[in-house]
């Protein structure tokens, strides 16, 4: 906590100098990192505050439970202070699609979603939908059934904890949709992306990318989700298709053509910047790969019948508890992923 201490002393030496706006990019990170850094400080005082509090009075009723928030408070900025990738400080733009399973996955894609809003409600974290996509058919689960949806998560490192939920999930159960009650299995694939259009101080590649106007498609519709008193009257909603890579983004929850248009260009630019870093190529007019879904092994499976059981496949962490995981308490999967210096990245 010295070093941290001591580069707070850093950067409010240098906001004295004259100079110290000249690059508004750079002067800009220094001051968001001058603002994070005060907030973990803030943070660790808050524990050695309380953990002296406990000290002071003795063990009583309230001690252990103290303890335990204390103890949590502790472990999220051990874990905060591992995240050393470009954009793990930042937010998040995450995407979920039904895969093979048919109603079954459709409604999975629903209960994954529902799990991760939970995830981030409990963080404090704000989400949003940007688009999405409701099955053709009435759930009789309760739940809005998804062919796919995309959301925007803002909070304080955000991308550094949702990051290795990307790939696809497997949920193994006795079907809702199937009379004979049948055990099935269905997929479903996460998509997480860095929110670049969030960031600020970082490289700035993707502010100055300029998309020739012959690689895009640029569709107009009406909007299905929310959108206030535009939904189903006005074209209001964009979908732009990348023609090189055949990347496809769409935005619909803001009231305004041009608004979602700047939001699903915001959004390609992401993809195309997580998929020049994927390939290693610095110039999008290098890019041509034909971007298909990745439908690998699945990360993670899910099972409701005939036990009760939630596997990590990467790193053999498992619960038993699923009704818990599916409430958005993630905590096991991600310190685990994150700890593994193997699967940490």
């Amino acid at each position: 906590m010295e070093i941290k201490k001591n580069r707070v002393k850093e950067i409010e030496y240098e906001l004295n100098d004259p100079d110290f706006w000249a690059n508004r990019e750079i002067a800009d990170a220094k001051i968001k990192e001058l603002g994070e850094l005060n907030e973990l400080i803030k943070r660790f005082n808050e524990i050695e505050r309380g953990l002296a509090q406990i000290e002071a009075r003795g063990a009583d009723k309230n001690a252990e439970k103290e303890l335990d928030e204390i103890q949590f408070n502790l472990r999220r900025i051990e874990t905060e202070n591992l995240f050393t990738g470009k954009y793990d400080k930042g937010s998040v733009i995450l995407s979920i699609y039904a895969g093979a399973g048919g109603q079954d996955a459709e409604d999975w894609a629903a209960m994954l979603y529902e799990m991760y809003a939970k995830f981030c409600g409990k963080r404090g974290w704000k989400t949003k939908i940007i688009d999405e996509r409701l099955a053709d058919f009435q759930s009789k689960t309760g739940r809005r059934p998804l062919k796919n949806i995309t959301a925007e998560i803002k909070g304080d490192y955000a991308y550094g904890y949702l990051k290795k939920e990307a790939g696809v999930h497997r949920l193994v159960r006795i079907s809702p949709f199937s009379p004979e009650k049948k055990r099935h299995t269905s997929f479903v694939l996460v998509e997480v992306l860095p929110d670049i259009a969030d960031l600020r101080g970082l490289d700035a590649d993707w502010r100055g990318m300029k998309i020739s106007p012959e690689d895009l498609k640029i569709e107009f519709f009406r909007s299905s989700g929310p959108g206030g008193q535009n939904v189903n009257k006005v074209e209001t909603a964009v979908r732009i298709v990348h023609l090189p890579t055949g990347l496809s983004v769409a935005s619909q929850v803001e009231r305004s053509q041009a608004q979602n248009r700047e939001k699903a260009m915001n959004l390609l630019k992401a993809k195309l910047v997580k998929l020049m870093e994927d390939n290693q190529i610095k110039e999008l007019d290098k890019l041509r790969v034909k971007v298909k879904p990745e439908w690998g092994s699945q990360i993670r499976s899910y099972v409701l019948h005939p036990y009760k059981l939630v596997k990590d496949h990467r790193t053999d962490i498992e619960t038993t508890d699923v009704e818990k995981v599916l409430d958005g308490d993630l905590d096991l999967f991600m310190e685990s992923g994150i700890l593994n210096k193997e699967y940490r990245i």
